[in-house]
């Protein structure tokens, strides 16, 4: 069997998502063949992957990135399932890289029995030839209520029959309770599987921890496999979802910027790590505005991201007011940008005959560009790569979208690909553009074309992946410190040889 170890947590966002990242750069570096793997993630935050037949599916932001730490290419493999939420109770559900349909909470449930087999099969595909699987869980294995046929936590370690060690965060504070009621809310057989725990998130002298781990243990008989200190440049790598946007984006330099970009925070926000190299840019302030926040009147920028439902997006950013002040920023000169759902919005309409959002209807849109989209239930999905055309630099990202957009501005295209193909529209002045591509601020040279188009006195020499690169690596370190490496290694069945 391949060794394997998983990585459950107390709650969401405790950091399961970052130390596996860290630890599959870190056993990566020491030969080891790693692969991530994480059965069930619920996230609007995707990225292309390459399935069975050379196919490309969609898995979770996460698991890219987990897989450029082990230094793989992702596949479909490494996330069977992936839920993208499109209401409070709604989400599409996304199988082996590609969607099956739409599902609500209660009919979600019913699913999973039948999904395990597709899990699994992904699972044990993902083994082979693997030196080591770091398997991420999704949420709190305590969550008892949702325990029948469950895929994300416990349920998926006994049908692949894998240890767990359990993650606690405890900036959030109470982990010691946290850790111990996880525990407690297991069944024996569940509870023989924890194989030890670790504490994220440590801030100040973390020997103040040092009487905790007996109690841990005397309550659950588990041992600590360490105390991770706060890494404060894990802010710097794409996050999962939307529970890490809290502080994200706080543009603490806004006022001495050259350059200031304002996004406003729309409930289905997908993709948004397109924001990070932007975010990270020298001379450049980026705030994400809250709702009940109004757009700074000195914004040079206003971004419209990625969205799992365009329409309801489109209703949200009117019952903030932002269209009225989007449309002040544009009389005034500032340059507006959308990108897949936010290049959908900038047009007159958006028409989802089928009802693929949800209620069929038509929505109108902010009508700042002469265009309009027409939803299809097609999504298309690809890497691509072209010139821009304003700037003249090279690009390269990919297409994650579902609808077709067409009109009068389309002439304009802002983007032609390398096939021949032209995505996006500009209006006349060039100020105000879209583009259905994601991914496009990670290429450097076409980040510093498209910000010197906004303030020519930018000129960007930052190196965004370099960056990630490097952190990765830092991180890496910043585990092999603070954790029982070894013993992860032992528990997960890994020869130290």
């Amino acid at each position: 069997m391949t060794a394997a170890i998983m990585f459950q947590g107390t709650g969401s966002d405790v950091g399961k998502s970052l130390i596996v990242a860290g630890l599959a750069r870190l056993f990566a570096r020491q030969g080891i063949t790693v692969r991530p793997f994480k059965p069930q993630n619920m996230s609007n935050n995707a990225a292309p992957a390459l399935g069975p037949g050379g196919i490309y599916g969609e898995i979770g932001r996460a698991q890219a990135l987990q897989a450029r730490a082990a230094g793989i290419s992702p596949t479909t493999d490494m996330n069977p399932v992936l839920l993208k939420p499109q209401t409070d109770i709604g989400a599409q559900v996304v199988v082996d890289g590609h969607v099956i349909g739409n599902a609500d909470a209660r009919a979600y449930h019913k699913m999973k029995p039948d999904l395990l087999a597709s899990v699994l099969a992904a699972y044990h595909r993902l083994s082979q030839g693997a030196g080591l699987i770091l398997v991420e869980g999704a949420g709190s294995p305590a969550e008892m209520n949702l325990r029948a046929g469950d895929i994300a936590n416990m349920g998926f370690a006994e049908a692949a029959d894998i240890p767990v060690t359990l993650i606690g965060d405890i900036e959030r504070g109470g982990v010691i309770a946290s850790l111990v009621g996880t525990w407690a809310l297991l069944p024996p057989a569940e509870q023989a599987r924890l194989k030890g725990y670790i504490v994220n998130r440590f801030r100040g002298d973390v020997s103040l921890f040092d009487d905790a781990p007996p109690i841990i243990a005397m309550h659950t008989g588990m041992n600590s496999l360490g105390v991770i200190p706060w890494f404060d440049d894990a802010r710097l790598l794409p996050a999962e979802d939307t529970a890490s946007l809290r502080g994200r984006y706080a543009a603490d330099n806004w006022s001495d910027a050259l350059i200031r970009i304002a996004v406003p925070l729309l409930p289905r926000i997908a993709n948004f790590d397109d924001l990070d190299p932007l975010a990270a840019e020298p001379n450049v302030a980026l705030s994400l505005i809250e709702p009940g926040r109004p757009i700074p009147g000195d914004t040079d920028l206003i971004l419209l991201t990625g969205s799992k439902s365009t329409r309801g997006d489109l209703g949200a950013l009117r019952a903030n007011g932002w269209d009225t002040q989007i449309y002040a920023a544009a009389q005034r000169g500032a340059h507006i940008f959308g990108i897949c759902g936010g290049y959908q919005m900038l047009g007159h309409m958006v028409d989802d005959p089928a009802g693929i959002e949800g209620k069929p209807g038509v929505t109108v849109g902010l009508g700042l560009l002469d265009i309009k989209t027409i939803m299809s239930a097609e999504k298309r999905l690809a890497p691509v790569s072209g010139i821009a055309l304003a700037s003249e630099r090279n690009f390269s990202g990919f297409e994650m979208h579902m609808g077709v957009t067409d009109g009068t501005d389309t002439s304009r295209p802002f983007l032609q690909f390398h096939d021949g193909r032209m995505d996006g529209a500009q209006s006349a002045n060039g100020r105000i553009a879209g583009t259905y591509v994601h991914g496009l601020f990670s290429e450097d040279p076409f980040r510093a074309g498209f910000l010197a188009q906004i303030n020519n006195h930018h000129s960007s020499v930052f190196p965004w992946n370099q960056q990630t690169d490097d952190i990765l690596d830092r991180l890496a370190d910043h585990l092999m410190k603070h954790l029982d490496t070894a013993r992860i290694l032992e528990i997960a069945g890994k020869s130290r040889s």
